[in-house]
């Protein structure tokens, strides 16, 4: 028999996914409140988790709605059940290594050429044509 916070959780989530036959909710309590832990299709685990975590920060704040009411503190864990935990992808066994190449390192720069660090004249050639070159910029329609 499930709680009324796994039911809503449960109705939220399969509205959601393409297989909700494989949704699974497990709760459990302990000192810091009420953990359900859910499960879904490995295909469906992108939806529920949306861009950037936004779904699956949405149903967190609705469950603590709930909890609000009910007085009590939820969390909710998505366990990824396809043999793989963290938040990159899992390479795949197959997939080639790609070839270590020798890391060279660049060459010591000991004098920089060209490089006049004179400071310009308020009243040079150079200031006019900058502050020129910017009104002709400020004046594109972009």
């Amino acid at each position: 028999m499930s709680t009324i916070d796994q039911q809503f959780v449960e109705y939220i989530v399969k509205t959601l996914v393409n297989n909700p036959d494989k949704v699974q909710i497990d709760r459990i309590i302990d000192e810091k409140g009420v953990l359900l832990s859910l499960e879904v299709d490995p295909e469906d685990i992108g939806r529920i988790i949306g861009r950037r975590g936004a779904t699956a920060q949405s149903i967190r704040t609705l469950l603590r709605a709930l909890g609000t009411k009910n007085d009590a503190r939820y969390n909710l864990k998505i366990v990824n059940n396809d043999g793989y935990e963290g938040g990159e992808k899992a390479p795949k066994e197959d997939a080639p290594k790609a070839e270590e190449a020798p890391v060279e390192a660049p060459a010591e720069i000991d004098e920089v050429e060209d490089v006049d660090e004179a400071p310009v004249e308020e009243g040079s050639e150079l200031a006019k044509k900058t502050r020129q070159e910017l009104a002709d910029l400020d004046d594109l329609d972009i």
